[in-house]
């Protein structure tokens, strides 16, 4: 899908036409310029003066799938009740641009006509007004169009749009259930639909298996010569390899058939196969397929979800799980691995291609590809299910080179730095409830997946370098309390 936005400029008839012609052209010049610098085109539809003409083009945005979201702006003093019919039915993210046309106060030329032709300062504070009554959820840049920060603001804020886009389509593909007796992977699959859109349903471990066994050797040629161009190939085991290649061309062609964006599995529940799927989950994600390990749906979607959103960056949003930490004073590490499953797109060097026993899950022993992380600041983030509402969690982290080579460790891994530090870090993370498994991306930022949440109406949390246990604890509660009056 090619998203766009759309430039929608509020106005009224009492400046007569030659004023709305000077909005309407400089509206276009806006989006046209803005375009050329967003990470997505900015279409100008209507300086609008009328509650129909605010209700309808709403309406339409609502339709149009290719529509991820609308930014307002006042140009001139548009009376807000008029706004009032095309809000309350709104369901795309709206992002509220406080702006004007010229940077500065023009000295010698600016008189009466000036003033009434450049009331944004007046427009946008009757335009905010209305959301805020209305109680909608929405974000507010403010500053100057063509300034660096505001443009890269509003890009962010559109990639976050996009996510929402992506998650009200979103159709999981679950092989099996998750894994048995395990709480965090459980969640309800009605109320998530309702509230993130999401299509979670279950395929038996049969269907890929048979899928798999119609995967004829010249796929998997291909899919070899995938691996071959994009990894080193550290093993001689090369039938192994091609078993992992005729389970990715077959889970690949099952979520396609189905229009499925992400996936999960789980090591009890692999009958009919010989090895669980690794290099082919890892290599799907790589193509922006999400996954979760042990039947993990939410973080499966939540992994698609943010590589959609982090589109242009480096790419690096992956399934991940808190492992083991090093504890010694003074260099308190995470390490995050999982026991095949880390996207490649984490790698800082070229990935290996390797076979190794797995030690669980009573089956052949599967090639994964093994490497080290990014460095670089970078979050992790964990949708819990709190029964009645969602928790988005997200911590801000460090990525460092691990700073031991761990050389018997046949796993892809990353080690980081917590957020304010590791115990105490640790200890927010749990009494949010967090859980092990996350997406941890080098890409998307903490302030877009609160737009994100936002836009989704769903709780947030954030674990900062500043969080203490007291405010988070009271932040908590607070939330609890808030969410419940809500429902």
């Amino acid at each position: 899908m090619k998203y766009s936005f759309w430039f929608v400029v509020g106005s009224q008839f009492l400046y007569g036409p030659e004023v709305l012609d000077t909005v309407a052209q400089r509206a276009e010049e806006m989006a046209a310029k803005l375009s050329q610098v967003l990470p997505y085109p900015l279409t100008y539809k209507v300086t609008a003066k009328t509650n129909k003409e605010i209700a309808d083009v709403i309406k339409e945005a609502n339709y149009d799938d290719s529509c991820a979201g609308i930014i307002t702006w006042c140009h001139t003093f548009s009376p807000s009740k008029m706004w009032i019919n095309g809000f309350v039915n709104l369901q795309k993210p709206y992002c509220h641009l406080a702006t004007q046309y010229n940077k500065e106060i023009p000295n010698e030329e600016i008189d009466m006509d000036f003033m009434n032709l450049n009331q944004a300062a007046h427009g946008d504070r009757e335009h905010g007004f209305i959301a805020a009554r209305l109680r909608m959820p929405r974000k507010v840049v403010a500053g100057y169009w063509q300034d660096a920060k505001v443009q890269k603001r509003l890009g962010d804020w559109m990639k976050a749009a996009v996510g929402v886009a992506v998650s009200k389509s979103m159709k999981v593909m679950r092989f099996g259930d998750n894994m048995r007796e395990v709480a965090v992977t459980e969640g309800d699959k009605v109320e998530v639909q309702a509230k993130l859109g999401w299509q979670v349903n279950t395929w038996p471990v049969g269907k890929l298996v048979d899928t798999m066994n119609a995967v004829t050797e010249a796929e998997v040629d291909e899919m070899m010569a995938r691996y071959t161009s994009l990894y080193d190939m550290a093993t001689d085991d090369i039938e192994t390899v091609r078993y992992q290649a005729r389970e990715e061309v077959a889970i690949k062609k099952m979520m396609d058939a189905e229009g499925c964006k992400a996936f999960s599995n789980t090591f009890q529940d692999l009958y009919g196969m010989k090895q669980l799927p690794g290099i082919a989950s890892q290599d799907l994600m790589a193509q922006g397929y999400g996954y979760g390990g042990e039947g993990d749906w939410k973080v499966s979607a939540m992994t698609a979800i943010m590589k959609a959103m982090g589109e242009g960056g480096n790419g690096a949003s992956a399934f991940m799980e808190d492992y083991t930490y090093h504890l010694v004073e003074g260099q308190e590490y995470s390490l995050g691995a999982h026991m095949l499953e880390v996207c490649p797109s984490l790698a800082a060097a070229k990935p290996r291609i390797e076979v190794h026993p797995l030690g669980i899950g009573d089956r052949e022993d599967p090639a994964r590809l093994v490497f080290e992380g990014k460095e670089g600041d970078a979050i992790v983030a964990s949708l819990i299910d709190m029964g009645g509402r969602l928790r988005l969690i997200v911590q801000d982290i460090h990525c460092v080179k691990p700073i031991m080579p761990m050389p018997n460790l046949p796993v892809a891994r990353v080690m980081w730095q917590a957020m304010p530090n590791l115990t105490d870090g640790v200890e927010c993370w749990i009494t949010a409830g967090g859980a092990h498994h996350s997406v941890l991306s080098y890409d998307v930022t903490a302030e877009q997946m609160r737009d994100w949440a936002r836009m989704m109406d769903i709780e947030f949390v954030h674990i900062t370098k500043d969080t203490t246990q007291e405010a988070l604890e009271k932040e908590l509660f607070l939330n609890d309390l808030a969410w419940k009056l809500k429902a």
